[in-house]
């Protein structure tokens, strides 16, 4: 009888069926081990074990945070269809130019049990199927082969069918000098929305303050790790929209601009130390202090819109073309060069440039000096 000394030509785990993107609680997951080998082998098992597990770890400060939870674990010894002869002390045979195929297949957890499978900077869901075989009663080989749960969420109901509002309003100074305000009032149709389906916002920007603002909106991914009692927080952003320049004294309307939901994972509400969720942030941006934020809560789920709900949120899920309007009417012909330059003329003397970058950066001003009026038509002659 040959000794073991190569590893297996050919050990590997492939699924029924290797379209399948995700699976879900309660489906079954079943396949095949594959083993070919280069020389006799005598072994004593086969084994298959089906794994799924959240994991988080950071630094935070000094401390170094570490958990995980487990939500499948799932062990068999496999069999053959055509069993090789057995030897005396159970183990098997395995010989060249031969591709053995060890069948498998057990079921998830039913739904409401299982994590959506993540990955992100500070920790991952991941499930997978690991083969291994065993020689003398200790682990020889093993394999592999991940697979991606993805729990189903339902927006098709009351709670993220229903419209979501919001506003806020904050003070702008200019060196502990009082400079007006800004304010953003916002509505969207829904809160729950999937991947490729269509915000459509609604909003009212006013500036009164003596800067240039900039109206936005992006959809932000909050990522939070839990571990050791300590919190850690991870913001990304993933698309955004911006609206035209908003000048002293006047306001901006937005109505039905459009924001497309890109390829997401959907919201993971359901694990104790990996939380995932998203926002519509809708945000002015000042030059020279800090931005006003609106945050409208949203869902990304895996079940789209039906469009068997209220009018109102099928208009949400409608292509549309943003739009914007001043909200205050023109004056009915062009101000003097006189009135200009009493504009001008501010208090302060400075007025800011437009900063479109979105950080917290000291404002860039210039100074405008105020000019003369023009001479008359009959000083010129």
């Amino acid at each position: 009888m040959g000794v073991l000394t190569k590893k297996p030509k050919t050990f590997e785990v492939q699924f029924s069926d290797p379209n399948k993107s995700a699976y879900s609680g309660g489906d079954k997951v079943a396949g095949q081990v594959i083993v070919e080998v280069a020389e006799v082998v005598q072994v004593s098992a086969v084994k298959l074990l089906g794994i799924g597990c959240a994991r988080v770890e950071y630094n935070k400060g000094k401390m170094h945070c570490r958990d995980e939870i487990e939500y499948l674990k799932y062990e068999d010894v496999l069999h053959l269809d055509h069993q090789p002869t057995v030897d005396a002390d159970d183990s098997i045979t395995l010989r060249p130019g031969n591709r053995y195929k060890f069948m498998f297949g057990f079921e998830l957890p039913q739904a409401g049990c299982l994590v959506s499978s993540y990955v992100g900077k500070f920790g991952s869901v991941r499930y997978y199927v690991k083969a291994v075989i065993e020689k003398s009663g200790h682990q020889y080989a093993e394999c592999k082969r991940y697979f991606e749960v993805e729990e189903p969420i339902d927006i098709n109901t009351q709670e993220l069918m229903s419209p979501v509002t919001g506003a806020k309003q904050k003070k702008v100074t200019c060196m502990f000098i009082p400079d007006g305000c800004v304010s953003v009032a916002a509505r969207i149709g829904r809160k729950g929305y999937c991947e490729g389906e269509n915000i459509c916002i609604n909003a009212q920007f006013e500036n009164s303050c003596s800067r240039i603002v900039v109206p936005k909106a992006a959809i932000i991914a909050k990522h939070i790790y839990r571990a050791n009692g300590r919190t850690k927080e991870f913001h990304e952003k993933l698309t955004s929209v911006r609206g035209d320049h908003i000048i002293s004294g006047m306001c901006d309307v937005w109505q039905g601009r459009v924001l497309r939901v890109p390829k997401l994972k959907p919201t993971i509400l359901g694990c104790d130390i990996i939380h995932v969720d998203y926002c519509l942030r809708i945000y002015l941006h000042i030059p020279g202090s800090e931005k006003l934020i609106l945050d409208l809560p949203l869902v990304i789920g895996t079940i789209p819109y039906n469009g068997m709900n209220s009018r109102t949120s099928s208009m949400s899920s409608q292509d549309g073309s943003g739009t914007s309007s001043t909200c205050v009417s023109l004056p009915s012909s062009p101000p003097s060069y006189s009135e200009i330059s009493r504009v001008n003329h501010i208090d302060s003397s400075f007025i800011p440039l437009l900063d479109d970058y979105d950080k917290d950066d000291s404002p860039i001003f210039m100074r405008i000096h105020a000019l003369p009026p023009p001479p008359a038509y009959t000083e010129q002659n």
